[in-house]
């Protein structure tokens, strides 16, 4: 949950990494595409990986009878949000300069410069967290401290997909992380797309138009 204690934390982890350099702000953003063909790829994966994990005659016929996929559904699921959040800062051109937590680097940036002025709601923040704190599950818990710090991750959910959920349970779930990603990459989407129109504005205002060419 997002509460004040994580914003707070958020905007200190912001603006400590702007002082150092690790979140630098530039004119351009030269690989939103990039993110987005990731992100893309991704959510893709995570069909997949569904439909194979629940189609029997699917399972059968690609010669994996007994395929269950649900954990890497939920993995790819969050991870093609992360790169349509990269995409997002990549729009507004703020560059990620750091390899170490950028996980919790991207989170942080989200909420400082998105959800703090209003830009995007308080609910897909926090699906976005959710996200985050269910593949760090899916991965480990040595893998979750690289993905995502200890705020991010609620310990108390630590073996909860692994250990303690059924089949059903987790099918369940993988269908609920798939559904999630998929909502919030089409509304991310949109910003996107909002800004770049309003940017060609802008430029076709003062005479500065894209080329045709």
């Amino acid at each position: 949950m997002l509460d004040e204690r994580k914003l707070k934390e958020s905007k200190t982890n912001v603006e400590r990494l702007v002082r150092e350099r690790a979140i630098v702000k530039e004119g351009t953003g030269n690989f939103v595409e990039f993110f987005l063909d990731n992100a893309r790829n991704s959510v893709d994966s995570a069909s997949l990986l569904y439909n194979a994990s629940t189609d029997k005659e699917l399972k059968e016929s690609a010669g994996f009878p007994g395929f269950n996929g649900y954990l890497w559904v939920i993995n790819a699921s969050y991870y093609s949000m992360f790169y349509t959040a990269r995409a997002l800062l990549e729009s507004e051109g703020l560059k990620i300069k750091t390899e170490q937590s950028v996980h919790k680097v991207v989170f942080d940036a989200l909420v400082y410069y998105f959800y703090m002025n209003g830009k995007i709601e308080k609910s897909m923040i926090e699906e976005f967290q959710e996200a985050g704190e269910e593949a760090s599950e899916v991965l480990g818990k040595e893998k979750a401290k690289e993905l995502v710090e200890s705020y991010l991750y609620e310990k108390g959910k630590r073996g909860r997909f692994t250990y303690e959920m059924g089949e059903i349970a987790m099918k369940n779930k993988a269908r609920t992380s798939l559904d999630r990603a998929k909502k919030f990459n089409e509304e991310i989407r949109k910003m996107i797309e909002f800004g770049d129109d309003s940017a060609a504005g802008d430029e076709e205002e003062r005479g500065e138009g894209y080329s045709s060419v």
